[in-house]
C-alpha cells in the first residue's frame, strides 16, 4: 500500500494539522519496551492495549488486575502473614518448651563439688572419733546425672581397741533429666525386705522433700558383725546420703561394749547431713 502524498499547507504561516494521527505527523522515536518507564497519568493507552487495560503494571501482574495485586493479591498476603504469625507462634512455643525442658531439674541450689569430703561435716561424730584420717573422694558430671562421693575413715580415740574401726561414705546426686522421687523412695524403703540382715526405717520430718533414717545392727558378744545407721535426704531433684558403719571382731566383748550404740550413732549422722546439706547450698 503507497503512501498518500503530504498535503500542503494553505500557508506556511498556517498551524500545523490538529490530527496528530495523521499520516503527515512525524512518528516519535519509541523506547526500548523492556527499558519502558511507566507513563504518566492520563497518556493514553500505547499500541497493543486494549481499552480499559491499564497503562502499566509491575511485572507479573495480570492483564487487567490493579498493580497492587488486587483483591485477590490482598488475600494471599493476608493469607501468608496469619501463615508467618502460625508458624512463628509455633517455633516461639517450641522454643518455650524446649527451655522448660532444659530448665526443669529442681536442684535447689546444689552444685557439683570436686571434693564431697572438705564440703562435709562430721564435727557431730566427736570425741568419740577423732575426725577422718583418710578419705577419698569422686566426682562426675553428665548430661543426665552429676554425682560426687566420699569415703572416709574415722580415727578412733587411743583408749579404743585396735580391732575397731568405723567409716563414713556419703554420696550427692544431681538428677538433671528426670524426677528421682520413686526410685529414691523404693531404694531406701527396699531395706525392710533384706532376709539376711534386719534393718529398721522410719521417716525423718522436716529434712529435705522426704528423708529417712536406716538402721541395723549385727553384733553381738558371741559373733563379729557390724552396726550400721544411714540419713538418706531427697531436697527436689537432688539426692543425699550419709551411712556410717562400725565393725567389730569376733568374741571381743571388751571392744563393743565401748562401740557407741545404733542410737547414739542416729543422731550424729542426722546433724551430720543437716550442716553438711547446708554448707553445699550456699
Amino acid at each position: 500500500m503507497s503512501t498518500p502524498p503530504e498535503q500542503p499547507s494553505a500557508s506556511p504561516y498556517s498551524p500545523p494539522p490538529q490530527n496528530p494521527g495523521g499520516y503527515g505527523t512525524p512518528v516519535p522515536p519509541q523506547h526500548n519496551p523492556y527499558a519502558q518507564e511507566p507513563p504518566a497519568p492520563g497518556q493514553a493507552p500505547g499500541p497493543g492495549q486494549a481499552p480499559g487495560q491499564p497503562v502499566w503494571a509491575p511485572p507479573g501482574t495480570a492483564p487487567g488486575a490493579p498493580a497492587g495485586g488486587g483483591r485477590g493479591g490482598a488475600g494471599k498476603a493476608v493469607l501468608w502473614a496469619v501463615v508467618g504469625a502460625v508458624v512463628a507462634s509455633a517455633a516461639w512455643g517450641g522454643a518455650i518448651v524446649l527451655l522448660r525442658k532444659d530448665s526443669s531439674a529442681d536442684l535447689r541450689g546444689y552444685k557439683v563439688v570436686s571434693d564431697l569430703c572438705t564440703s562435709s561435716d562430721l564435727s557431730a561424730f566427736g570425741p568419740d572419733y577423732e575426725g577422718s584420717s583418710s578419705h577419698t573422694a569422686y566426682f562426675s558430671k553428665g548430661a543426665s546425672l552429676d554425682s560426687m562421693t566420699c569415703s572416709e575413715s574415722l580415727s578412733t580415740p587411743p583408749t579404743a581397741a585396735d580391732s575397731e574401726s568405723a567409716y563414713t561414705y556419703s554420696q550427692l546426686d544431681l538428677h538433671k533429666k528426670t524426677d528421682p522421687a520413686g526410685e529414691f523412695r523404693d531404694t531406701w524403703k527396699g531395706f525392710t525386705q533384706h532376709k539376711d540382715d534386719k534393718y529398721t526405717v522410719t521417716s525423718i520430718p522436716g529434712l529435705g522433700d522426704e528423708a529417712y533414717l536406716i538402721k541395723g545392727d549385727s553384733i553381738t558378744t558371741s559373733s563379729s558383725g557390724e552396726r550400721y545407721v544411714t540419713v538418706a535426704v531427697r531436697d527436689g531433684w537432688t539426692t543425699y546420703s550419709l551411712n556410717w558403719t562400725q565393725f567389730s571382731d569376733y568374741g571381743d566383748t571388751a571392744a563393743t561394749a565401748k562401740l557407741p550404740s545404733v542410737d547414739k550413732v542416729a543422731q550424729w549422722v542426722q546433724t551430720s547431713a543437716k550442716e553438711t546439706l547446708a554448707k553445699l547450698k550456699k
